[in-house]
């Protein structure tokens, strides 16, 4: 829980977030036009999705389906009867002058998504009210021309998923944690992709403060359209705190919806908030209930993956991963499915902690995603492969990681192209060891009259002599062999 302290009192702060997910889908909701991302402006439009008189919508399936396993996915319950309405607003980027969506009677109600903050020693359950399914508005196109206002449709009609909380976040962090998880569960269910850059996923913040112990509610305010999770929580945090101070001043707060300029990182007035009774709700004429059946719920049931959760709980139990390394790596599908394909031939731990340590850190620096990697699975599990094995040691590993990430090369090749592979060779070793023994006399006496940290200097100058080629465990090994011999 987040508190802001006031000149008299510690206020509370209370959220409840709604996010419009895009459903990955080929077609829109209610016509067969394409959804492609970044395509030439208003080349993906239809005539009902331009608002041409006359116009009949055509249920897309995909997109109840969609629905339903987000549902799912979300511990939900399925409506099995569920109404399309019609909510009427007007902008220059809603050509029918109303959307299509679902009011009184959505396709799915409850859910929970469970939190953890670091910080903090519980996990928290945060409550879904609903999530029902509704049509995208265009795009208006501001920045093209200083005098005139150009809109893009192709966005026009694209299927969305509106999932609704209940106002049970008290933190921007618990936000931004909350926004997180739930876009790796839609990730993983393969019903949004999640790409809040792109506008496939948004989310609006409805904020408000409350005296700290009170039970009453105080006056939400919407933030409107935030697109990435971290000014998500900074919009969350400067509303806030923008609504104590004024309160402490006298001020009332208004409902309304506000915008969050990222600039200047302050929330400015946008619109008065409408309440429902002014979008004027009808069940929409043109489309009749949606009736699905037990059989259709149950076969979109057995499609269901193995969710972040779940398999958090089995890299720790049957992996044997901290509950850290888990966590990071089931936060996202593409990375875990990385993960599992290295420690099918790997072990497990060890192949958490090159991703995590090794290959993050080239990711992040290169700013790539793991699905660009130059590294395949396949290469990183043959080069741990050849650690385990005593081809290389743990050193040059690391070398040889480094070419792999710049060429994309197989560990092997590497190894055998640079001559990288680790000497294990019983006499070859003791012939070395003889030669630093015998370039170090003062240090051998050292350590034989009890000065034992001598003997990581000599390891060291053998390592050095071999180019970090030598065998560590074997130079040990034999090492400390020759010094008993000496002694």
């Amino acid at each position: 829980m987040a508190i802001i302290k006031g000149k008299n009192r510690d206020w509370e702060i209370i959220i409840g977030l709604e996010i419009h997910a895009q459903i990955v889908s080929s077609s829109k909701l209610f016509s067969t036009s394409p959804t492609e991302f970044n395509g030439e402006q208003n080349t993906q439009v239809s005539f009902l999705d331009a608002g041409m008189p006359g116009m009949l919508p055509v249920l897309n399936i995909k997109c109840v389906e969609q629905a339903v396993k987000t549902g799912l996915g979300l511990n939900s319950r399925i409506n099995y009867t569920s109404v399309f309405d019609r909510k009427s607003y007007f902008y220059p980027d809603l050509p029918q002058g109303y959307q299509i969506s679902q009011f009184n009677k959505p396709i799915v109600e409850g859910g929970v998504v469970t939190i953890h903050l670091p910080e903090e020693q519980f996990p928290k359950d945060i409550r879904i009210t609903r999530i029902h399914i509704e049509q995208d508005a265009g795009k208006s196109i501001h920045d093209q021309n200083p005098y005139k206002t150009f809109i893009d449709l192709n966005r026009a009609g694209i299927g969305l998923m509106e999932i609704v909380t209940e106002p049970d976040l008290r933190s921007p962090e618990e936000a931004a944690e909350f926004m997180r998880k739930l876009r790796s569960i839609l990730r993983y269910l393969g019903t949004c992709d999640g790409n809040m850059e792109q506008g496939s996923l948004r989310c609006d913040a409805n904020v408000s403060v409350r005296p700290l112990q009170s039970k009453e509610f105080g006056t939400r305010v919407e933030i409107k359209n935030l697109n990435s999770i971290r000014f998500i929580a900074k919009a969350i945090t400067y509303e806030a705190q923008r609504q104590v101070n004024a309160i402490e001043n006298g001020e009332e707060i208004n409902q309304e919806t506000r915008l969050f300029d990222t600039v200047i990182g302050e929330t400015r007035t946008m619109r008065d908030k409408e309440d429902a009774t002014d979008y004027r709700y009808f069940p929409d004429p043109d489309l009749l209930p949606l009736t699905i059946d037990v059989k259709f719920v149950e076969s979109i049931k057995q499609t269901l993956p193995e969710l972040p959760d779940i398999k958090m709980t089995r890299y720790v139990e049957e992996m044997g991963l901290s509950k850290y390394d888990a966590n990071v790596i089931t936060a996202d599908k593409e990375i875990a499915n990385y993960f599992e394909q290295v420690a099918k031939k790997s072990d497990p731990k060890l192949a958490a902690n090159w991703i995590t340590s090794e290959l993050f850190g080239k990711l992040n620096k290169t700013d790539i995603t793991i699905e660009q990697s130059p590294i395949s699975a396949d290469n990183l599990s043959a080069l741990l492969e050849i650690i385990a094995d005593g081809t290389i040691s743990g050193k040059i590993a690391k070398d040889v990681f480094d070419i792999m990430f710049s060429t994309g090369d197989n560990p092997l090749k590497i190894v055998d192209d640079q001559g990288l592979r680790q000497i294990s060779n019983k006499d070859e070793l003791n012939k070395i060891i003889d030669e630093v023994l015998n370039e170090n006399v003062e240090q051998v006496e050292r350590y034989i009259t009890g000065e034992v940290k001598i003997l990581g200097f000599l390891v060291g100058q053998i390592m050095k002599k071999t180019q970090n080629k030598a065998n560590p465990q074997l130079i040990n090994q034999y090492l400390k062999d020759r010094l008993i011999k000496n002694k």
